[in-house]
């Protein structure tokens, strides 16, 4: 990133959009590029002052309260990344107003960089357009699944969305392929998830044990159609099914994990799956995770109308699908 010198103290008035918010959050997006350890380091020592007297990072500002910052150096906020550049894109667009973006996010794209990934697609989204003055993730997807990704451009569409996706109100349908033959008396897994960390440092998510108190997750499923034919068994595959998925919560790798749970895994998930059948389909032409955020049904966080959004299967998954069915028996 361009680092920028900052050799006198700062005072931040913060507006009505900031309200509510606590601190260390508020720091942390004011100061981009600064690592949070070292804007709690600041705020600890007592360098950082609201309205002239001591705070804590969970304190929450307030409107016209004064944020007094110490020197500081500042990496400015949309040119690099940790010494990469971060290309300016903007992608395909499903919905915006004044307050929401809703984008078709290809996959293979994160959504925000971290954890070896130099940028996603927030960091894009706010080089490509300078002069906003707030983007931000309200949700994310996983980097290998393409579809419906919402961006606030207004901390009130943030708080409001974040609300509405703890009451679980979001409806989200999402397309999945099944390695094998979904079972026909299986629409729903009712299953708690638990976190941990594999052996290469990296997140993943198993069913939880009777033992263990994991975060609740319920996910529907519905058999939309079977495949089974000469270009599958010229691979080795038996039967795949493509499946419609509804999230009735959201957790992380949620349907992935729960299909896994019912010896289903889905096509290409190279985490969850099945490492030879990914290989298999592979030579059949299916060259990623085939898993699509396709519908979207929210509330509008001003309006409160419920927008119905959504985005087509991409060119790729489709195509292989259109190959399925040709060779199907």
């Amino acid at each position: 990133m361009t680092v920028l010198s900052k050799d006198s103290v700062q005072f931040l008035c913060v507006c009505a959009e900031n309200a509510g918010q606590r601190l260390d959050n508020f720091l942390m997006r004011e100061l981009k590029g600064v690592p949070k350890s070292h804007i709690q380091r600041i705020i600890r020592s007592g360098e950082v002052r609201i309205n002239k007297k001591r705070c804590k990072g969970t304190d929450r500002v307030a409107v016209d309260d004064i944020i007094r910052i110490p020197p500081i150096r500042v990496a400015t906020k949309h040119d690099h990344f940790k010494g990469i550049v971060v290309p300016a894109q903007e992608f395909e667009i499903v919905y915006e107003d004044d307050v929401l973006l809703v984008i078709n996010k290809p996959a293979g794209i994160a959504v925000h960089g971290g954890s070896g990934i130099s940028f996603g697609v927030i960091e894009q989204l706010r080089r490509s357009r300078p002069e906003a003055r707030y983007l931000e993730l309200i949700h994310r997807l996983d980097k290998d699944t393409s579809g419906l990704l919402m961006i606030a451009k207004k901390r009130s569409a943030l708080v409001k969305l974040h609300e509405s996706i703890r009451l679980n109100h979001p409806h989200k349908i999402y397309h999945a392929l099944a390695i094998g033959n979904w079972p026909e008396n299986v629409h729903q897994v009712k299953l708690p998830l638990i976190k941990y960390t594999g052996a290469q440092g990296e997140k993943m998510v198993r069913i939880a044990s009777s033992e263990q108190s994991g975060q609740s997750a319920l996910t529907l499923f519905k058999i939309r159609q079977r495949y089974s034919g000469p270009m599958l068994h010229a691979v080795g595959i038996k039967a795949v099914t493509l499946m419609d998925i509804t999230l009735k919560t959201g957790r992380t790798h949620q349907i992935r994990v729960h299909m896994q749970s019912q010896l289903c895994p889905i096509a290409g998930d190279e985490r969850y799956g099945d490492y030879q059948a990914n290989k298999r389909l592979q030579k059949a032409g299916l060259k990623r995770m085939f898993l699509h955020a396709a519908q979207l049904s929210i509330a509008h966080p001003v309006s409160g109308e419920v927008l119905h959004l959504s985005a087509p299967l991409p060119a790729d998954l489709h195509q292989f699908l259109q190959k399925l069915a040709s060779n199907d028996n």
